[in-house]
């Protein structure tokens, strides 16, 4: 599979950016990490002065799983289908938060076993009608997990050159818990137990279940640990491919991207597992209850934003996360440096 030229920031520009930060009206280093947010936008954009970002979009990715035929999720499949509704109604959490944060939500049908009339802001990109049940086989063939991946890629595209300048990750599709933590425990080589939550809030009974499925699935299937389109396709999902696609592509635009909780995570560890330098590119939205997601960060050596014991998904946590990330380029871009304030600077 080919993938977009991807380069890694540059750290002169980070240094630069700093010595600004240092002359603004405050001690050094006095608003943490909304100085961090700052310095990797000027990285991330290759420019000392960004532009504040006028079109946001936050990238919300529906499929459905094969492996809820196992009662791995407290909710029927149908439910893909009807939060897909619910999202173009505008009724949705992220939907809500987004409105909050100034930032488009893009609702796209990358893999929903349902046949969509043709509607006001969804983007149909279906893959599949559903990933097959990979406690029986592998969820995809290799070529519609590279084809997921290739649809992700090309909506940051399309997005770029129609003056988007931030994006975010969101995800809908009951069962993807299991799918996300089948790949975080191939990735990171931890046990399945280590990596698999409650998902929509099953009971003990069901948490027991659900990781002997997973078990069984990768014993099955044998995703390879060192082919990540291999993974995706043996025991992950469209949704995630089109995330994992989404972050490369954004990479590729040099545009920053704010990857939500647990599922949206799945998905940057795949596109991190081909192309690491994409790590540069993505802002960690928050810490997720979900008890594997930390480890995926690890992984990648990525530091959430917030902590709010979220686990809704949508792309929820990337809106509010969006906040505090402007918040930092605001910051940059506008507070007046001691010269111009005529402030006195420190007592040598």
């Amino acid at each position: 599979m080919k993938t977009p030229l991807i380069e890694p920031v540059k750290a002169d520009l980070a240094e630069t950016a700093q010595q600004r930060l240092d002359s603004l009206t405050k001690p050094k280093g006095s608003l943490g990490r909304l100085e961090e947010f700052a310095r990797r936008i000027v990285s991330i954009r290759d420019e000392k002065f960004p532009s504040f970002p006028q079109k946001k979009a936050i990238f919300t990715f529906a499929g459905d799983h094969g492996v809820v035929d196992e009662g791995v999720s407290l909710y029927p499949r149908e439910v893909t289908a009807q939060m897909v509704y619910n999202f173009l109604n505008g009724g949705a959490g992220i939907n809500v938060l987004a409105r909050h944060a100034g930032s488009d939500v893009i609702v796209i049908d990358i893999g929903v076993d349902h046949d969509f009339a043709e509607t006001p802001g969804l983007v149909t990109k279906k893959v599949l009608r559903g990933t097959g049940n990979m406690r029986k086989e592998p969820a995809m063939e290799r070529e519609d997990a590279e084809r997921c991946i290739a649809v992700g890629m090309d909506l940051a595209r399309e997005y770029a050159l129609q003056g988007y300048t931030l994006f975010g990750t969101g995800d809908m599709g009951i069962g993807n818990t299991t799918a996300s933590s089948a790949i975080a425990a191939v990735i990171t080589n931890m046990p399945v137990a280590k990596v698999t939550g409650r998902g929509t809030g099953i009971t003990d009974e069901g948490l027991a279940h659900k990781i002997r499925v997973i078990e069984d699935a990768i014993a099955l299937n044998k995703p390879d640990p060192g082919d990540p389109v291999d993974i995706l396709a043996k025991v992950g999902g469209t949704e995630i491919g089109g995330i994992a696609g989404l972050i490369l592509g954004a990479a590729a635009q040099r545009i920053p991207v704010v990857v939500d909780g647990f599922i949206s995570t799945a998905g940057a560890l795949i596109a991190w597992s081909i192309e690491p330098a994409v790590r540069d590119y993505m802002f960690a939205a928050h810490s997720s209850v979900e008890i594997g997601h930390k480890a995926m960060l690890d992984a990648m050596g990525l530091r959430p934003i917030l902590d709010l014991d979220l686990r809704l998904g949508e792309g929820t946590g990337a809106a509010l996360a969006m906040i505090l990330i402007e918040a930092g380029l605001k910051i940059y871009l506008e507070m007046a440096t001691f010269h111009e304030a005529g402030v006195s600077t420190e007592v040598p």
